[in-house]
């Protein structure tokens, strides 16, 4: 390492010289005494075992050797002393790099699609990397640094990571549209409890939300079937098989279901920006949260340097 850092130093020394054509002129512009930097040519020319310089007086000028050395040796000097300025500006550009999503299924499907694709038509050059995890797992890649931050909602906030409300969805009792429940002219959560439910996977916030409701209102309810994916559910309530509990972001219309809204008996549950507390995003994260997310303001803290490019215009757990 230091025989590294000396050559460094002498390349340094050589190449300023040859640029000034004075050793003098040199040691003004690399802030060194002139012996210094006569010192560090000697000892470049004693390991090359070469002349490097024709000197007559107080005037120098490049051997035939020196000129090939200045040659190699320009574009490393130039390199390393620039090296600061070109970090800085690749750290802060957004020109290339990636953002790194986690985000649950019905989010990555419903709610993303929309900001995604405005992104991607801003900025091409940028690579999106969607992990399609829930819960805990998606908090592990967050943790982790694996993902940049999360999108989707939150029952409870861990103390180290911070939730940023972007939207909000109600739900939705679905039904198969000859269910006895379409006869009715008022549902009540009671009434719901009489049927199985389709959920998703207890592991889910879903789950938790719906246990959570019939809890509070001290009723007894059965989860029939437990299934990954909005489109599964649907796909089993249309065939009778279950009632179910959504989110009304998950609904298109063209369902063959009857739907009824339940903001009486649940609460609206909102979707947004999970990010770990004291970790800056990386510049092409923040870009795409502040391009896709401008209903909410970041902490300082998280923004680190200030992005650059357009600020214009949805994680099921």
């Amino acid at each position: 390492m230091r025989y590294q850092l000396n050559r460094m130093q002498q390349l340094r020394g050589f190449v300023y010289t040859a640029q000034a054509k004075s050793i003098t002129k040199a040691a003004e512009k690399l802030e060194l005494s002139q012996p210094s930097v006569s010192l560090q040519i000697q000892a470049l020319e004693q390991e090359l075992s070469t002349q490097l310089f024709e000197r007559r007086g107080p005037r120098i000028r490049l051997t035939r050797e020196g000129e090939i050395l200045l040659e190699l040796a320009r574009p490393l000097v130039e390199a390393i002393e620039g090296l600061d300025e070109a970090f800085e500006m690749r750290r802060d550009s957004v020109t290339y790099g990636s953002v790194s999503i986690a985000a649950g299924g019905s989010t990555l499907q419903y709610i993303l699609p929309p900001y995604v694709k405005a992104f991607v038509r801003a900025h091409p050059q940028i690579d999106l990397r969607l992990h399609n995890v829930t819960g805990k797992a998606g908090l592990a890649l967050l943790r982790a640094g694996d993902a940049d931050f999360a999108v989707g909602p939150m029952l409870d906030t861990p103390s180290d990571i911070r939730f940023y409300p972007i939207m909000n969805y109600h739900p939705v009792l679905i039904t198969a549209r000859d269910h006895p429940l379409t006869r009715r002219k008022r549902i009540t959560l009671k009434d719901i409890a009489e049927y199985p439910l389709i959920l998703p996977p207890r592991s889910q916030s879903t789950y938790r939300f719906v246990e959570m409701v019939f809890a509070e209102h001290s009723l007894q309810h059965e989860v029939k079937l437990e299934v990954g994916g909005y489109d599964v559910i649907v796909t089993y309530v249309e065939l009778g098989l279950g009632i179910s509990i959504v989110m009304s972001h998950c609904l298109t219309g063209k369902e063959k279901l009857h739907t009824v809204d339940l903001g009486k008996y649940f609460p609206s549950r909102s979707y947004g920006l999970v990010v770990r507390k004291g970790r800056a995003l990386p510049p092409a994260a923040r870009l795409f949260v502040e391009h896709s997310f401008t209903n909410i303001d970041l902490d300082q803290h998280l923004l680190g340097r200030r992005a650059t490019g357009p600020k214009p215009s949805r994680e099921e757990s």
